[in-house]
């Protein structure tokens, strides 16, 4: 059986999907019992009131280890990473954040022998050389960005301290993210979520990546119960630990495109491919999740029409506040 989570550390909590993350965290667990940090990132004001905040630098593990002591915890959420575009800017960056940030919230769990350690891969572990659609849960990871690379590394990484160590640890493959709340921080599907903010703010969008590109995607409610429902479950039912698929809806940015421009009269959208069309098109277009099905029982609630209405329906309402980009970047 799984021990009890009690007191939480979440690491990124001022990224996008730290951010909403370390909020219903703190609905469940208590707001003094939901530890977030940050790098240099200021955190919204929600974020810092409603619970403990200090800025650490994961890579270090002395500054880890301070927070982990005063507040005694016992679970990490590890969300703290360099995403796709800016890891190709910065490859040596993207490897030093993402490997030695992960190594060293492993071994704090091995030191202090944590309840659980939960740290995201991404559906940028696959390749080209990746079966593409229905994506199966085993198949060839040979990924062509240092932020893929530094994912199967740290799927990898993370199997070796739960079969060596008895480490507690799980992760899951984050497709897409789209929210209306914080803003996306330098990754490849950025374009999902800028283009519901440019159609509400000016009607019009010039996406980075080609019409017919087909990627799979998940609305933030969904990813933060698929997070926290895997950090719930039963150890002795998980087969798989560092690695689960996890789908809830696939579509092109053509497709995205007209379903906003359903709710959105006039809206038009150009397309122009940049660096990252070659990013995406290395990725899978939909994945077969049925481990995280049959293991912990993950079930998306959302999907392409009811994601883009209740977007829409968010972010004009902050527009008309004077309000649309309230969201920080994520790190």
């Amino acid at each position: 059986m799984s021990k009890n989570i009690k007191r939480i550390l979440v690491t990124g909590a001022v990224g996008q999907i730290g951010s909403e993350l370390t909020l219903a965290l703190r609905k469940r667990y208590g707001a003094e019992n939901v530890v977030a940090t940050g790098r240099k990132t200021a955190p919204s004001k929600e974020l810092a009131e409603s619970g403990p905040f200090y800025y650490i630098d994961v890579t270090k593990r002395a500054s880890l280890d301070v927070v982990i002591r005063r507040h005694e915890i016992d679970t990490v959420f590890h969300m703290a990473a360099i995403l796709s575009a800016v890891g190709e800017k910065n490859p040596q960056m993207c490897w030093d954040v993402n490997m030695n940030g992960t190594i060293n919230v492993l071994e704090a769990a091995r030191d202090y022998e944590m309840a659980r350690v939960i740290i995201p891969s991404s559906i940028a572990a696959f390749g080209p050389e990746t079966p593409r659609d229905n994506t199966p849960q085993e198949t060839v990871l040979k990924p062509r960005t240092m932020y893929g690379v530094t994912k199967v590394a740290g799927e990898l990484l993370t199997d070796y301290y739960v079969r060596r160590f008895g480490v507690d640890a799980r992760g899951l493959r984050y497709p897409g993210i789209i929210s209306a709340e914080t803003l996306p921080g330098g990754g490849t599907t950025d374009y999902a979520v800028e283009i519901y903010y440019k159609a509400v703010e000016q009607g019009s969008y010039k996406c980075f990546v080609r019409a017919d590109t087909a990627l799979p995607m998940m609305y933030m409610p969904d990813c933060i119960k698929a997070t926290m429902d895997l950090a719930e479950a039963d150890q002795s039912k998980l087969r798989h630990y560092s690695d689960f698929n996890v789908g809830a809806m696939s579509f092109t940015a053509g497709e995205l495109a007209a379903s906003i421009a359903g709710h959105v009269p006039g809206f038009t959208c150009t397309y122009e491919p940049d660096f990252r069309q070659k990013i995406a098109d290395s990725w899978p277009t939909s994945l077969d999740d049925s481990a995280a099905r049959q293991e912990w029982g993950w079930a998306p609630a959302w999907d392409l029409d009811a994601m883009t209405v209740d977007m829409l329906a968010k972010l004009r309402a902050r527009h008309e506040k004077g309000e649309l980009y309230k969201g920080a970047a994520a790190e």
